[in-house]
């Protein structure tokens, strides 16, 4: 296991241990945004890079600009420094390479089936036919194993139905990157340990591209294989983590990074 800590954003060029040019490049950015008092930043010259099947994974406590990034790399907001770019290209708006699914469960059109919400999308923003929209759908629903709901609405779904209906949704799209802002913390502690272990069995079969945000230590080191550690407001990097697939529960290996992930963020941080 290695860990970089680093007062100021790891440089582009060692931020991917000898990959190739990376799907997403996030190089210097600050983002700000205002309240009705004041001007507030988020996160001050932050950068990472994010490689194809990539399970890359922000963490840091409360404030410290995680979901902003990940609004930031949506194209929903513009940096004030720096700069973020998608396969090259830089990220001006929101786009098809880019799919979000949120914590919240309101996510969904309530007016439209399952079938109907994993659908949409892929006649109105990738321009398919309806009969090979419903093709792609039908397939990424039964991926996330709700086959059985194909026809039934938001409201009649749990939580994690509906979760795995927004992911389906994102996934049929066959986006450059998912980006997923704490998806699972509102769920109970059974069916967010369930969701986790659906996400990573999707993930082994097609291999996408996730930028994955929460404030969980333990989710981070079960999601990820990259952890970028984001220090207390302004958010600036405070250390990567690489390998982090590697470490087990079984062995006490998942335990001890637990612990050194922890120290990182909190204890320097009361010194």
């Amino acid at each position: 296991m290695v860990v970089t800590v680093t007062e100021t954003a790891p440089k582009p060029s060692t931020s991917i241990q000898g990959a190739a040019a990376p799907l997403l490049d996030v190089n210097g950015v600050t983002l700000r945004y205002k309240t009705p008092d004041v001007l507030v930043t988020a996160t001050e010259r932050v950068s990472f890079q994010v490689g194809r099947s990539d399970r890359f994974v922000l963490l840091g406590p409360s404030g410290c600009g995680k979901s902003t990034l990940l609004k930031a790399v949506g194209g929903y907001m513009q940096p004030g420094e720096g700069s973020i770019t998608i396969n090259g290209r830089k990220v001006t708006a929101p786009g098809a390479d880019r799919m979000m699914v949120f914590q919240e469960f309101d996510q969904l059109l309530p007016w439209k089936t399952v079938l109907e919400n994993v659908t949409f999308p892929l006649m109105t923003a990738r321009g398919l036919s309806r009969a090979e929209a419903v093709d792609k759908a039908r397939h990424a629903i039964e991926k996330v194993n709700l086959t059985r709901a194909l026809d039934a609405y938001p409201h009649t779904l749990s939580g994690g139905m509906k979760q795995r209906v927004a992911i389906a949704r994102g996934m049929a799209m066959e986006p450059d990157i998912l980006l997923m802002d704490e998806p699972f913390a509102a769920l109970d502690a059974l069916t967010r340990r369930t969701c986790q272990d659906e996400l990573l069995q999707l993930w082994d079969e097609t291999r996408f591209t996730v930028l994955f945000v929460t404030h969980s230590i333990a989710e981070a080191i079960k999601i990820g294989n990259r952890i970028l550690l984001l220090s207390p407001h302004p958010g600036r990097v405070k250390a990567e983590v690489f390998d982090v697939d590697k470490v087990s529960a079984s062995d006490g290996s998942a335990a001890r990074l637990e612990k050194q992930i922890h120290d990182l963020l909190f204890t320097e941080a009361q010194h």
